[in-house]
């Protein structure tokens, strides 16, 4: 309801200043960019992609890349990833969660039934586990939605065959999350 409203209150701070909103959360344009992203996949993986996971933000990462990669392979396995808190996207209700960047709390504009095969709930902290986990032992200093991310992919590659390709993004960096990771390394 708060992210609703944010963005009610962008629009129309922009229509009474006159002023260009890039309306992240419903503009289509950011889709071709990850078209593009898509095909690298594509040709960086020799064409051996069993699946690819994605956390839904806005959504236009899943859809764009996961609408591209079908045309060269509709057997890839799309998994959209939520956080478990509020998993809006599994008919769940809205929660509080700690995965930055992702789980609006509402079913987002450029989300549609058929982009994702299914839809991987991961909890705060289980993303938080993991990009700890990623930065200890893989030297990655990534946020909570990467660490999202990293656990559905992990997931998804112990139910496919064990020769798979599985992709994600390592959508965030850790800098903000300086603090948190300097009081879990005191503990």
């Amino acid at each position: 309801k708060l992210t609703k409203h944010m963005i009610a209150q962008a629009h129309r701070i922009a229509r009474e200043l006159g002023a260009y909103i890039t309306a992240q959360m419903e503009n289509t344009d950011q889709l071709a960019a990850y078209a593009r992203l898509a095909d690298e996949i594509w040709e960086q993986t020799g064409g051996r992609l069993d699946g690819f996971v994605q956390s839904v933000g806005t959504a236009a990462a899943l859809r764009g890349i996961s609408e591209t990669l079908r045309r060269h392979d509709d057997k890839i396995r799309f998994v959209a990833v939520e956080p478990a808190e509020s998993a809006v996207l599994s008919g769940g209700p809205s929660g509080a969660h700690k995965i930055d960047g992702i789980g609006a709390g509402y079913v987002v504009p450029l989300w549609h039934e058929g982009i994702a095969d299914e839809i991987e709930q991961v909890s705060t902290e289980e993303a938080r586990a993991m990009a700890f986990r990623l930065a200890a032992e893989e030297g990655l200093f990534c946020g909570t939605s990467t660490g999202a991310n990293v656990t559905a992919a992990l997931r998804l590659a112990e139910r496919l065959r064990p020769d798979a390709t599985v992709v994600t993004i390592m959508c965030d960096t850790g800098m903000k999350y300086l603090k948190t990771f300097s009081q879990a390394l005191d503990h």
